[in-house]
């Protein structure tokens, strides 16, 4: 670390399927000691399903941390060991919006939560897209839609709050600039 703190250690308090909750103690460029929580995840992808048309797919998912629904891009954990990110991208595109893409661009990663994660969001613009099965895995999933909506609506969407979820807006905004 360039800015003079160091780890000291951790201690694990919560180990779940996809992330771990530890108590961090730190060392300050002062010497003075102080504790933080943390939640170490191992990372996740979002995809902009961008059709021909201008059109991006988005699915609407049940979020119980909000206990509601919101439009996102497709997205999921990169919860297989070692697999390369544009993988986990594609299969999760299947997944949610049942699309395959004949390409994967990469946009951008980018930390979700730095404040109290390490978890990061790997970014992906799909194209050259074609229907297929989808292959839906969590009860969330199993209840989502899929909406097609031409990219200028979907970004006057996120200036009217109709958008709110952080990887969506960036996704969307960084596909306006790839037009």
């Amino acid at each position: 670390m360039t800015s003079g703190f160091r780890k000291l250690g951790e201690v694990e308090l919560v180990k779940a399927k996809v992330f771990r909750l530890v108590r961090s103690t730190f060392e300050g460029p002062d010497g003075g000691r102080f504790e933080r929580h943390i939640v170490h995840h191992p990372g996740a992808v979002a995809v902009v399903p961008m059709h021909d048309d201008g059109t991006v797919s988005l699915v609407r998912q049940f979020r119980p941390a909000l206990e509601d629904d919101l439009l996102e891009v497709p997205a999921g954990t990169r919860d297989v060991d070692g697999e390369d990110a544009a993988v986990t991208a594609q299969r999760e595109l299947v997944e949610e919006a049942g699309l395959t893409a004949g390409s994967m661009e990469h946009l951008t990663t980018f930390y979700n939560a730095p404040g109290i994660s390490d978890e990061t969001i790997t970014l992906f613009l799909a194209r050259d897209l074609a229907d297929c099965e989808h292959d839906r895995q969590s009860e969330e999933e199993h209840a989502m839609t899929v909406q097609r909506i031409p990219l200028d609506e979907a970004l006057a969407m996120v200036e009217d709050g109709r958008i709110t979820d952080a990887k969506t807006i960036i996704g969307l905004t960084l596909t306006a600039r790839h037009r």
